[in-house]
């Protein structure tokens, strides 16, 4: 599992031929990454009394950050899991008209499921977004520079996933799926990149001290 792997390990596989881990195991990792900073960040903030009034919350957001981490290190292994049977489905034999359905039919089927994964990773990186933006305003001011990252991380993990979505609905063959699939796509991308940004702006003015 990739939560269990040497980081030098993972990335030199990354680096080769080898058809996994790819682009979606590293939006996956991007997210875990950025859920890890907020972590740092809110251990840094708990038990401090200039940020007391925040602390219960803080403590809830810490809570939700490392069930997120750990989510998003699963969704790395589960990408992998998906893209082999569905890489196995395109060379399936197509000769007979039996064939042909029958590949069809396998491959709607693991379209549909490779297309799911990099959905979730983008939900679990806007849920992430929404706690950042939280720390970003009440956590510890000497890690802000930290929340900036993390954001940054979390919309690779948005914008990187979203692409494994389209390459898959691209492909399927049941449009009404696919049209449905792609605007949530659509939607969340929209909605997550101009979170991050406006989140990102606000720390690079905290950090500028022009606020």
């Amino acid at each position: 599992m990739t939560k269990d792997r040497v980081v030098g390990e993972w990335i030199d596989v990354l680096a080769s031929k080898a058809p996994v881990p790819g682009g979606g195991g590293a939006s996956a990792l991007g997210g875990a990454l950025g859920a890890a900073l907020g972590q740092m960040v809110a251990n840094l903030t708990v038990g401090k009394k200039r940020y007391a009034d925040a602390e219960e919350e803080v403590k809830k957001s810490l809570a939700a950050l490392r069930g997120l981490q750990e989510e998003l290190l699963e969704l790395a292994d589960r990408d992998a899991w998906v893209f082999a049977p569905l890489a196995e489905a395109y060379g399936m034999p197509s000769e007979t008209p039996g064939q042909k359905e029958e590949k069809a039919r396998v491959m709607e089927e693991r379209l549909l499921a490779a297309s799911l994964v990099p959905m979730e990773m983008m939900e679990k990186a806007l849920k992430l977004l929404d706690i950042l933006e939280f720390l970003g305003e009440k956590g510890s001011r000497m890690a802000v520079s930290d929340v900036g990252v993390a954001v940054q991380f979390a919309r690779t993990a948005l914008t990187g996933a979203v692409m494994n979505v389209y390459i898959n609905t691209k492909a399927m063959k049941n449009q009404e799926k696919a049209r449905e699939l792609n605007e949530k796509a659509r939607d969340m991308i929209a909605a997550g990149t101009k979170k991050a940004d406006d989140i990102y702006g606000r720390v690079l003015e905290q950090l500028a001290g022009t606020t």
